[in-house]
């Protein structure tokens, strides 16, 4: 029982305003969320299949005055200009005398970045590129000049792709971040290697990683009833291949939270692909998180999952006394709904009480925050 007493209730019920709207979101273990699935491939991916970061120094040009005129720019310039056969004046010790770019006001050196999809691309393939200023003032209007794209690795000299185009800026962005749509061509194919020793690497999400997850899926994986990839195979006249159950041959192991090794099936050997995408498509039960509590005090939202509880003990805040546990209710007070186990109380009902009761989101937090303090909160809490 969850009962509130307060000598101005029913005052304190028309004075109180509502403020921000404070969110209750039941993760999982739910009894709603029986009969609820989900895919394998919805908490994991496979390991190799990563996405690269192409990388390069390049400038842009055509600004109205807003680039930068600094001696790395003008050198930068220099260079592209003698490339392509223009080269400046030199000076009586042979250097490359800059004096001539020193009016270069519409010039300016950017950082300029490509992505790779995880699941990689071929030569000659376009690609969005990011570029953004080093110390421009604005790069709006300007042209990305040829700018060779480095791989991922510092230090390695290969040249991956070739960016360049008109720049086109974020309407919500700084004036010195802008985007090139299709402006990075691919001189080199990526094929992201996902098969070692005829075995695969399932990663779990980070918001998902777990002991209990990574033995989930092994089990599941392992259990030719609920995973129908064990068994002699034939096909069909139709080219489909069709698995039987006689293989009962263990094919996963959960290496840790985040690691499961599956082994390719014999019956797959010539068509790995197939049996990765099987995998990948075998249904599974919503893994049960930890309890938790996150805070945005920025937004004034609270996210609460369904298995955070509170122990039995008093509040007192402002005009209000609430008091959790099994004691029988005196005076004005408020019934709600909660677990069996009335030496505890689920924190949604206590803060749908309070939320009821037009207390604003920033004093449910200071509530909230107390009793994780008072180590009242059987949850952990993150504050944002």
């Amino acid at each position: 029982m969850l009962k509130s007493t307060s000598t101005q209730a029913s005052r304190h019920l028309r004075k109180l305003v509502a403020g921000v709207a404070v969110l209750l979101c039941w993760a999982a273990c739910a009894e709603s969320c029986f009969g609820q699935y989900l895919r394998i491939r919805d908490i994991c991916r496979v390991k190799g299949q990563e996405e690269n970061t192409l990388h390069g120094l390049g400038l842009v040009v055509g600004l109205k005055g807003t680039g930068d005129g600094d001696v790395p720019t003008t050198r930068a310039l220099a260079k592209m200009m003698a490339l392509m056969g223009n080269p400046l004046s030199q000076g009586a010790s042979g250097a490359v005398s800059l004096d001539e770019l020193k009016n270069a006001k519409n010039v300016a050196m950017v950082f300029v970045t490509a992505t790779v999809p995880a699941e990689g691309a071929r030569q000659g393939e376009m690609l969005d590129i990011v570029v953004n200023a080093i110390s421009a003032k604005s790069i709006e209007g300007g042209y990305l000049m040829m700018t060779p794209l480095l791989g991922p690795r510092p230090g390695n000299p290969r040249i991956y792709g070739y960016g360049q185009g008109a720049i086109s800026l974020d309407d919500t962005g700084p004036p010195t971040s802008a985007k090139v749509h299709n402006g990075c061509r691919l001189e080199e194919s990526f094929h992201n290697a996902f098969l070692k020793d005829e075995t695969f690497t399932l990663v779990l999400d980070k918001n998902h990683a777990s002991f209990r997850t990574a033995f989930d899926i092994e089990d599941l994986l392992n259990n030719p009833s609920s995973f129908g990839t064990g068994g002699s195979a034939t096909t069909s006249s139709n080219g489909n291949i069709v698995v039987g159950t006689n293989d009962a041959k263990p094919i996963a192991k959960a290496i840790d939270q985040v690691n499961i090794e599956v082994g390719i099936r014999d019956i797959y050997r010539d068509n790995p692909v197939a049996f990765i995408a099987e995998v990948l498509d075998t249904q599974i039960v919503p893994p049960k998180h930890d309890a938790c509590v996150v805070i945005d005090e920025r937004n004034g939202s609270i996210v609460i999952g369904d298995n955070v509880l509170v122990g039995r003990v008093a509040v007192a805040h402002r005009n209000l006394s609430i008091e959790t546990g099994n004691e029988p209710a005196t005076g004005p007070f408020l019934e709600i709904d909660q677990s069996s186990d009335t030496s505890t109380t689920r924190l949604k009902a206590l803060v749908a009480a309070l939320n009821s009761l037009k207390v604003s989101p920033d004093d449910i937090m200071d509530i909230i925050k107390s009793l994780e303090k008072g180590r009242h909160l059987y949850g952990r809490l993150i504050v944002q």
